[in-house]
């Protein structure tokens, strides 16, 4: 990969303008609510796209490619079946909850649905998860500056963190929602070619089919009726409740970094609309990321030539073999743009997190608002510094996507079985929720270890994952409901506005139809189901 002026040009120019956002922005940064929550003052189409853009990291970009590499089109799921329902789900029924309550984190609406101690619990385990998936994107980062510089490892790590920690200071969750949309657009721009190039390379449709491996990786849903049938050793019910239901749900729903965007909405009719109108661009990724990956392994079957052995190759390389100079400049910038984005979403709700819900509220509470700004600017050095750390981590996995969801299985799987009992069922209790949730991580941690000791086998470390997460969540859910009957709930007028059934609904008669979240819930569940059935 050899890059001319013009590629060095472009990607100077993006850098410096994502520093310019941050320091345009740093005189905002007044109060507490500014840097953490942009002062709830974001119109929703921003938050929208922000909301979208969050999840635009290594993850979904560079791990999506090397997901559909190693597995196939089956990975669409991850988009089709593991995000756009959940994502629906979190615009109709859970944004009331989290903006309506004024909460400012999702650990702060456990303590008011629960106690102390379970808000607690969750923010421990939250800051630990967002330390680790923040490693993730420095690592890719890295890779990449491996690629494109020759730098070592350690230095690409450095540097790249350097840049998010920079703007991130300067303009808190502003700035990055604010980058996170110029990141978005930039990412299909850079990408969209990729796709194209790629496909005529291969000779189209036809001539991808027939690339792949074997004919399972061209197929989302036909292969799925058995793990042995498709790559991914997956069955219908694997795919279905533990990534469909447990972690899809349990991500959307719950993980503070993707609400926090929601909350920074200036009401809540633009909350509700954040996540759906995220979901349209979302049902459309697999043609910028799955596509490339498909393509990279018709090109290099055997991971020998264009891939060097590791998956998660697959983007770079092909972004070295097809952009002429000028159009790799564009696609680098945009791969950087992307993992910025991921890392950049991770360290705002780890300050956040780590300042309300820990330091506040344990370590140094009734202290003036100012200070608090100043520990949320220590806590983005120590998420940053934390991300360099565990970047070394993930270089025992040649799969990012593996890596995250097993993040995933072991923190969010548990966490959703609580939220979901305390949601709907009002009798749920303070203690019984904290007994499950120890529990059910405490699970996840021992279903983990019989797995990498080899005393439980699954065919693949995705299958892992997703067995796992049904675990993880089926032990909590089962240990809580048991400890609630034995246990004293909260009573029901500390909990109007927390539970569903005592929460007054949302008046959406005076917004336009197209406006109203369940009608534009119903219409991208409808294009959804669509999609799932070309691409059967």
């Amino acid at each position: 990969m050899r890059l001319a002026p013009v590629d060095y040009a472009i990607i100077v120019i993006y850098f410096a303008f994502v520093l310019g956002i941050g320091f345009a922005l740093r005189g905002r940064m007044k109060t507490s609510e500014d840097f953490f929550l942009s002062g709830r003052s974001i119109p929703g189409w921003i938050t929208g796209l922000a909301f979208m853009s969050a999840n635009l990291g290594a993850l979904e970009v560079m791990g999506m490619a090397a997901n559909s590499a190693k597995y196939g089109m089956i990975i669409n799921h991850f988009y089709w079946l593991g995000a756009i329902p959940a994502m629906c789900f979190v615009g109709v029924f859970m944004m009331p909850f989290y903006y309506g309550s004024k909460a400012r984190s999702v650990p702060e609406y456990l303590r008011l649905r629960y106690n102390e101690k379970t808000r607690t619990l969750n923010a421990l385990s939250f800051a630990t998860l967002t330390l680790l998936v923040s490693g993730i994107d420095l690592y890719a980062m890295a890779i990449l500056f491996q690629r494109l510089l020759g730098w070592p490892f350690f230095g690409s790590v450095i540097a790249s963190a350097a840049v998010v920690m920079v703007y991130i200071l300067l303009g808190g969750l502003t700035s990055s929602i604010y980058n996170e949309v110029l990141q978005f657009f930039l990412i299909v721009f850079g990408f969209l070619p990729l796709a194209i190039l790629g496909l005529k390379a291969v000779g189209g449709l036809t001539g991808l089919e027939t690339g792949v491996p074997n004919p399972s990786y061209a197929h989302t849903w036909a292969n799925i009726w058995r793990g042995s049938d498709n790559p991914l050793g997956v069955n219908w019910f694997g795919l279905v409740f533990g990534l469909g239901f447990v972690l899809s749900f349990g991500y959307w729903c719950t993980d503070f970094l993707v609400v926090q965007r929601a909350l920074a909405a200036k009401d809540m009719s633009a909350a509700q609309r954040t996540p759906l109108i995220a979901t349209v661009p979302k049902m459309f990724f697999p043609l910028l990321v799955i596509l490339p990956g498909l393509v990279a392994i018709a090109l290099d079957p055997h991971l020998t030539q264009l891939l060097d052995g590791r998956y998660d190759n697959a983007l770079p390389a092909l972004l070295g073999k097809f952009y002429p100079s000028g159009l790799l400049g564009i696609g680098l910038t945009a791969l950087l743009a992307s993992f910025m984005s991921g890392m950049a979403g991770n360290v705002t709700a780890f300050n956040t997190v780590w300042t309300y819900d820990i330091y506040q509220t344990h370590i140094n509470p009734g202290k003036a608002d100012h200070h608090y700004l100043t520990m949320g600017r220590i806590a983005t050095v120590v998420a940053v510094l934390g991300g360099i750390a565990t970047a070394f981590i993930v270089l025992r996995f040649n799969n990012l996507m593996d890596y995250l969801q097993l993040l995933f299985s072991f923190f969010n799987a548990p966490f959703f079985a609580i939220f979901l009992l305390g949601m709907f069922w009002k009798r749920t209790s303070p203690n019984a929720a904290f007994t499950g949730l120890l529990t059910g991580i405490a699970s996840a941690i021992t279903h983990y270890l019989l797995y990498a000791s080899g005393i439980i086998h699954y065919p693949s470390p995705m299958a892992n994952n997703f067995y796992q997460a049904i675990w993880a969540f089926s032990i909590c859910f089962v240990v809580t409901v048991v400890v609630t009957t034995f246990t004293e709930p909260r009573k029901e007028e500390e909990l109007v506005g927390l539970v569903y059934a005592l929460t007054p609904r949302q008046k959406t008669e005076h917004l336009p139809w197209y406006e109203r979240p369940g009608i534009m819930a119903s219409g991208v569940l409808l294009l959804c189901a669509v999609l799932n059935i070309i691409f059967w």
